[in-house]
């Protein structure tokens, strides 16, 4: 006879994914306990993720545009950048964000249990704590949440000349006069963009042949000409070599660059090549999971190969931002409950028709839906088209010298399925995107809503209106 387990279910991260599941599971009466062993509570977005960068992101955008305040009429002597203020200010938003969360996890409606868990068996794990104690707990069901952790390439003499991380960037009272940064991804970008916004010399070593290589090369193209009018040196179609530093302390990138010999030399070197999930400690081999390319293998119901484990966040997700995670956690709650209560309906899938990615450089990027790769890649026959910001009234007032709109949609149908921008406030304008989309709207109907003059939105009518045949 089964012993009886200690909890119906147990959630592994205490994250934005594991509070949304464990909350969800809780409400409904369920014995559900949160594992995490992190050193501060709260989760990847609040303290070290979205949250933090954004904060530091914003100050060096107020001083870029401080800057460039000649071009509206506006004369300033002298404008510094207080890189310590701009720390403290980030620190005391995250506290808050921190503050809020934290209560959220003790509040009782679940335990809170603090160790780093992993398993032993399909229904087992091992929770150790900092101060050598463990013990063992058992579950009928698990969600693992437990995240990421900032990817370390292994390029010869990286380790010993010293690096930094974005965790490091999120913290540092100081900027550095010259830095290279390892990437071209999401990450990499918007702390370049942060760096050169403060007046540092910013050099990108990017592998593949562009910017963002796994979005269109349009938009790839447009954010390295914006870039580089900022002043940041870009490199793509490299291959690291080694890395070295000289008698005054500069550290030097040695990289083929488009098979020729190249290195740079700077004050510091970041490593920005995105992240790598939590999944090497976890003990996924006794527990007889799937992995693929290291994270958790699941399914649109965001079940593992054990019917029993589910996973939710960047521990398994195709695309590593929290408000997925959340929805993957709360589809994985979902179940769990359908399995719990008998509940033979259809399960809960994640819909990833609106994938949605967004990226703070200064001009942001915004992305829904397929892109023309994916569309190409898809056998669909579609049709796209774009328009600048750079011929857009209320764009030109605003002074935005880069970017476009793009539009994507079915060749037979004119229904969108895809959409991008690359521009002021691209993050929020790509919502509108994201609400046509949701509703099944074609190209035409979007042109027929009526949109308010001058404003930056306005700008989707006119692809919408080369669409609408």
């Amino acid at each position: 006879m089964q012993k009886k387990s200690d909890y119906q279910v147990i959630v592994i991260g205490g994250g934005s994914a594991g509070y949304a599941a464990a909350r969800l599971l809780s409400d409904e009466g369920i014995k559900t306990a949160i594992i995490d062993g992190a050193d501060e509570l709260g989760g990847l977005c609040i303290l070290r993720g979205c949250m933090p960068s954004k904060a530091i992101i914003e100050s060096a955008k107020r001083f870029n545009q401080i800057l460039e305040a000649e071009k509206f009429g506006i004369t300033l002597e002298n404008p510094q950048i207080n890189t310590k203020a701009v720390i403290e200010r980030k620190n005391q938003l995250i506290d808050e964000f921190k503050g809020y969360r934290q209560e959220q996890l003790v509040n009782g409606k679940f335990d809170l249990i603090r160790g780093t868990a992993n398993f032993t068996d399909p229904h087992t794990i091992s929770v150790s704590q900092k101060n050598g104690a463990s013990q063992i707990l058992t579950a009928s069901h698990f969600i693992i949440a437990n995240g990421s952790t900032v990817f370390i390439p292994e390029i010869a003499g990286l380790a010993e000349t010293g690096f930094l991380t974005s965790d490091d960037v999120l913290t540092a009272q100081s900027l550095p006069k010259s830095i290279t940064i390892l990437g071209g991804g999401a990450i990499a970008l918007e702390l370049a963009y942060y760096y050169a916004a403060c007046q540092t010399e910013v050099t990108i070593i990017q592998r593949s042949d562009q910017l963002l290589s796994t979005m269109d090369q349009d938009i790839a193209k447009e954010i390295q000409v914006a870039l580089e009018a900022l002043g940041v040196n870009i490199f793509c179609d490299t291959d690291i070599q080694r890395v070295t530093t000289d008698t005054e302390g500069k550290k030097t990138v040695h990289f083929n660059h488009q098979n020729h010999p190249t290195q740079v030399s700077s004050d510091e070197i970041l490593c920005g090549l995105g992240r790598s999930p939590n999944t090497k400690n976890l003990g996924c081999d006794l527990a007889d999971l799937e992995l693929a390319k290291g994270k958790i293998k699941v399914d649109l119901t965001m079940q593992s190969s054990q019917a029993h484990i589910y996973a939710a966040g960047d521990v398994c997700s195709p695309l590593d931002v929290v408000h997925l995670a959340i929805i993957q956690a709360e589809a994985a709650a979902g179940n769990i409950l359908k399995q719990l209560n008998n509940d033979t309906s259809d399960p809960i899938k994640v819909d990833y028709q609106l994938s949605l990615y967004g990226i703070f450089t200064e001009p942001q990027i915004a992305a829904v839906g397929m892109s023309e790769k994916e569309a190409r890649a898809a056998n669909i026959n579609y049709k796209t088209a774009d328009y600048p910001f750079n011929d857009h009234g209320k764009s030109m007032v605003h002074g935005s010298e880069h970017g476009f709109v793009k539009l994507i949609v079915a060749e037979e149908t004119g229904k969108i399925i895809g959409g991008a921008v690359i521009g002021p406030e691209a993050v929020e304008l790509i919502h509108e995107i994201v609400v046509a989309m949701s509703f099944g709207a074609t190209a035409r109907q979007l042109l027929e809503i009526p949109h308010y003059h001058p404003t930056l939105s306005e700008i989707w009518t006119y692809p919408a209106e080369e669409l609408a045949t």
